[in-house]
């Protein structure tokens, strides 16, 4: 059976927004072990040059990592987690590859690595009545010669700049003295000046800080008062110890207070996640974001820095705040996570989303969800509406991708026409997705069928190649036992063939990282 997860139309919703800050810096230490064609694209380089030297990673925290293994299609049918739509991992890995080594097995999540990347689906046709769209792809997998590779993608509805509602924002920033290194309190105020200038009449900024204990810097603020909201940012400055609890539980009732039905109310929280006086136990944080959500805001969380990084901290306070984790290792990240993607940052579409595929047997003999360890659920929880699950924002795309070991049937039907078109497709299984509206109890169901067409990879998208390439990249940083014939330089020339628009450039610059991870490997 698979392994239990952690607990964890556009209604108003509340959101607690977590930035947490990991420790010491980070400036680009890769001269000496990267290949020569690192540097391709300077500009984007040194957009995303991490803040400040960085540290070792001895005292980072991280959560221990049992990969999926195969299952048994005819003993277990379904497989269930809960969507996923964080990046931290993806950015943090970086910083580690930028300061010339290999991060740690546990700090690679191979979905948020895939998950970091947008995707050309389609999106949610209005006629459809659901906040997402659905599809499938069926191709070759790259490093297991005998399996298939299935992707599955959801893309999110997406709202223009003047559909986001109110925003209500109460800043919650750690001011201890961890936080003063470069790559954390002085990039912590130039991302959230980036945030702020989105501002307008409309929105609220609050500003608590917390170090030895907690306070009010800033009284609830319109946004268009951007001097004021930026001088006392500005104001800032880091010492005393860490009582990230009371901090959390203030900044909840300060959101509670001047919650706005008509708004999104978020806090935002930024901490290298080190609480080290007050509620410092999992357990006493766990319970306690567990309350404070009933109240209808959210937590996500954010990263910044190195070295001291309690990065499980970050992702639990997210999983249970019915938030998202992304980590701010450079400004370029704090532009991409809270201007570009800023719908899918602050607003939620969709609350306690959950991905059940059932295989037939007949034509899958085993599979292995790739990725997803920590969002796993048990078949039942996916009926079951009091199970918490995952969240999604406007825009916000999932993607998942399974290993397939095909059953005695062929892998595809017979060709019926001239085109590929007229291949009947395997039925490999069904689909089925369940949400809940952001204020809703009760959860909605979508379905779809999962057919193998035979195409070769060649014939694929460039989504598919390129979330293999990602894929790859994640099998080899782990050095996954399920990593079979997967090698850089084949992972690198799939991502090379895939680029497709490439809006940023973010996927050039994983191949850039791809280099560096071959040199330090």
């Amino acid at each position: 059976m698979s392994r239990p997860a952690p607990e964890n139309a556009l209604p108003r919703i509340s959101s607690l927004l977590v930035i947490g800050a990991l420790a010491s810096g980070g400036a680009l230490a890769c001269a000496k072990s990267s290949p020569a064609g690192y540097a391709k694209d300077e500009e984007h380089r040194l957009a995303y040059a991490p803040a400040a030297p960085m540290a070792e990673a001895d005292g980072e925290g991280y959560a221990k990592i049992d990969e999926n293994e195969f299952f048994d299609a005819a003993q277990v049918p379904q497989s269930t987690f809960a969507a996923d739509v964080d990046t931290a991992s993806y950015s943090n890995v970086r910083r580690f590859l930028r300061d010339g080594t290999l991060p740690p097995a546990d700090a690679v999540r191979v979905e948020e690595l895939i998950n970091y990347f947008s995707y050309d689906y389609p999106a949610p046709k209005p006629e459809a009545g659901a906040p997402f769209s659905v599809l499938s792809e069926v191709s070759d997998c790259p490093w297991n010669s005998e399996a298939r590779l299935l992707h599955i993608g959801i893309q999110g509805q997406a709202l223009a700049a003047g559909q986001l509602p109110p925003r209500n924002l109460v800043f919650l920033l750690d001011v201890s003295g961890s936080m003063e290194s470069p790559d954390k309190l002085p990039l912590l105020r130039r991302a959230m000046k980036l945030l702020v200038s989105t501002l307008g009449h409309q929105d609220h900024v609050s500003i608590v800080v917390y170090a030895g204990a907690s306070g009010m810097v800033l009284e609830p603020t319109t946004g268009d008062q951007q001097q004021a909201i930026m001088a006392a940012l500005d104001r800032l400055q880091a010492g005393g110890s860490t009582n990230g609890g009371a901090g959390i539980e203030r900044a909840y009732a300060l959101a509670r207070e001047h919650f706005d039905p008509q708004a999104i109310n978020r806090v935002i929280l930024a901490t290298d996640g080190d609480f080290n006086v007050g509620e410092v136990s999992r357990d006493g944080l766990e319970q306690l974001i567990t309350r404070e959500r009933e109240s209808g805001v959210f937590l996500s969380v954010l990263g910044l820095g190195t070295g001291n990084l309690q990065d499980e901290t970050m992702e639990l306070l997210a999983d249970k705040g019915n938030g998202n984790y992304a980590y701010i290792d450079s400004i370029a990240e704090a532009r991409k996570v809270l201007i570009e993607e800023g719908g899918a940052t602050l607003v939620t579409i969709a609350k306690d989303v959950k991905i059940q595929v059932e295989f037939d047997p007949a034509w899958v003999e085993s599979y292995r969800l790739i990725g997803y360890e920590n969002r796993l659920l048990d078949a039942q929880d996916f009926d079951d509406d009091r199970k918490d699950a995952g969240e999604i924002g406007a825009g916000h795309s999932v993607t998942a991708l399974y290993e397939l070991i095909p059953g005695k049937q062929p892998p595809f039907d017979v060709q019926t026409g001239p085109d590929e078109g007229d291949r009947v497709p395997a039925p490999l299984g069904e689909l089925r997705l369940r949400y809940k509206a952001p204020d809703g109890e009760q959860s909605q169901l979508l379905t779809k069928a999962i057919g193998d067409r035979g195409r070769a990879l060649e014939d694929s998208s460039d989504d598919f190649r390129f979330a293999a390439a990602v894929a790859e990249f994640g099998l080899l940083l782990r050095k996954s036992e399920h990593a079979g014939s997967a090698s850089w330089l084949a992972a690198i020339a799939l991502a090379e063939g895939a680029l497709g628009l490439d809006r940023g450039g973010h996927r050039r610059e994983l191949i850039e990282l791809m280099r560096v991870a071959d040199g330090l490997d």
